[in-house]
């Protein structure tokens, strides 16, 4: 009966409370207390549905409370500064210190366990330079494209209006019009907050077609003419499969379709909304190709392409053949690691489904230049990359340009809560409810999502120089070391196996591609 005591003991205070109060009149304030917490002790003993509450009224509520702040009480007081996840400590105070404009630098030595695998550096060089370029670009633009784009070097990763709330979409926009980068609009279409800070877009269509959606759910052409020939819209990617959830749909309650999220999407208030886990506008390679050129000359010209996180490698090898085939080209790829995002998702989808950045990245870069393609497609890498030297692994290892997303939502001020999926983001920006969003004022968050851009690509270009590279495109394989034992480390070229260019159109079947390039074909996703 010892599980009984707290309980009991809550009891007999109340029962002396309410004697005293008949003597003292300021006692029936904590008999009022504890008249509440009596009652309900006595619904956890008559309730059917927790074990626990029942077994040990009062007391076992005590878990809940456990778990609720557990996350917070080992984040700030267990973990050192290099074992959180997803983000570490340390991670998050270099973003946020970039982001408030102030010094990020550390002192007395690296936390980091750089004896023992794994471990990575830059090789820097005895003739290392000071970059004259602060402010690297990439264009992007098959040859043909009417309008190419001149991207920033790090860009906002893809988010929807409804997933963050309106004061952050606005807050990441102002940002990235002040600093001259460009922000994803995730597929959920393009709001109102993001026109209204006047930074350039990339507006990302996935399954749903949202923004330019059809009464039935399908593609409507004449939709998406009218937004993507915004001035402020500068490029399409068409989304296959994000890091979060890859080949997982999705479904939006009608509870959570307002006003303002209908007008972005293009449906109907209050109306339950299913995005399937395959795109309904084309069904093959060559489709995707036919339907990226539809998005192009509807758009007037602008560079379009797609996003995916590495699955089954024949189907990526399959779009290969058919640009081979066909000619035709996106402009750019996008590879999302399997990392996580913003997103919330089943573990196993975060935990157990698709390819990771740096291997989807790698798989990436080897097909386009096996196929002889990488001169012409610019390919983007996207998943959990905050520090300069994540941007210059991935851009040594054939990424052009860097897109994050949780970067910039630290620069905004999320504190890793892991509330992002149930409304209740205490920073006000993984949130719909006013009352939490009223704590984040755009025009201070504007300049700090400026800021966080400004110093990365700063503290980027200091490691290109220690390189001694002037512009991140000069970054190579072998600039990348990795510790692959106690004793022994390789450069990257020697880890990876990377093929030389057209290496799979001249002989594909001494490559390491082999099986699955024999397994691709232009025609449709299935293997041959």
């Amino acid at each position: 009966m010892v599980r009984f005591i707290p309980f009991l003991s809550v009891a007999i205070l109340l029962g002396l409370s309410l004697w005293g109060a008949l003597y003292v009149d300021w006692l029936w304030i904590p008999a009022a207390l504890l008249g509440g917490l009596t009652l309900i002790g006595l619904s956890d003993l008559i309730q059917t549905r927790h074990t626990l509450w029942r077994n040990f009224p009062l007391l076992g509520r005590l878990r809940g409370v456990a778990e609720t702040i557990r996350p917070f009480f080992r984040s700030y007081a267990v973990e050192s500064q290099t074992e959180g996840r997803p983000f570490n400590h340390e991670e998050r105070a270099m973003v946020y210190a970039r982001a408030q404009n102030v010094s990020s630098v550390e002192p007395f030595g690296s936390h980091l366990d750089i004896e023992h695998p794994p471990h990575e550096w830059v090789s820097h060089s005895i003739a290392a330079v000071h970059p004259e370029e602060t402010d690297p670009r990439i264009v992007i633009g098959a040859p043909g494209t009417k309008h190419p784009y001149s991207a920033s070097i790090l860009n906002i990763s893809a988010m929807s209006f409804g997933s963050l709330g309106a004061h952050a979409i606005e807050a990441l926009n102002r940002g990235a019009a002040k600093g001259g980068f460009f922000h994803d609009s995730g597929e959920g279409g393009v709001s109102r907050y993001h026109k209204a800070g006047g930074g350039d877009l990339v507006w990302e269509l996935g399954s749903g077609y949202f923004g330019c959606r059809a009464r039935d759910g399908s593609f409507d052409p004449d939709q998406f003419e009218e937004t993507a020939q915004l001035d402020q819209v500068k490029m399409i990617e068409v989304k296959l499969s994000q890091g979060a959830k890859p080949g997982h749909g999705g479904v939006l309650p009608g509870a959570k379709v307002t006003p303002e999220i209908a007008e972005a999407r293009g449906i109907p208030i209050g109306e339950t909304c299913f995005s399937p886990p395959h795109h309904t506008a084309f069904d093959s390679p060559k489709g995707l190709l036919d339907f990226l050129d539809q998005l192009r000359e509807r758009s007037g010209g602008k560079p379009v392409g797609f996003k995916l996180c590495i699955g089954n490698r024949w189907e990526f090898l399959a779009i290969c053949k058919a640009m081979v085939q066909t000619g035709q080209r996106p402009d750019f790829i996008v590879i999302d690691g399997a990392e996580g995002g913003t997103g919330a998702a089943p573990a196993e989808f975060l935990d157990h489904v698709g390819t990771p950045l740096r291997q989807g990245l790698v798989f990436a870069r080897n097909a386009l230049v096996g196929c002889g393609l990488k001169d012409d497609i610019k390919l983007g890498a996207s998943g959990k990359q905050v520090s300069a030297y994540n941007m210059a692994a991935s851009l040594a290892l054939g990424a052009d340009w860097i897109n994050t997303a949780r970067g910039f939502m630290f620069a905004l001020g999320c504190v890793q809560s892991l509330h992002c999926h149930n409304n209740t983001c205490p920073t006000g920006i993984a949130t719909s409810d006013p009352g939490r969003q009223r704590g984040l004022v755009v025009s201070d968050k504007a300049d700090r999502v400026f800021h966080f851009h400004k110093n990365t690509v700063a503290a980027l270009m200091e490691v290109v120089g220690a390189a001694g590279c002037q512009h991140p495109d000069e970054l190579a394989p072998h600039h990348i070391m990795h510790r692959t034992a106690a004793d022994e480390s390789v450069p990257a070229d020697h880890l990876y196996k990377l093929l030389m260019p057209n290496a799979l159109l001249e002989n594909g079947v001494a490559t390491h591609l082999a099986q699955e390039w024999a397994m691709a074909q232009s025609g449709s996703f299935d293997p041959a």
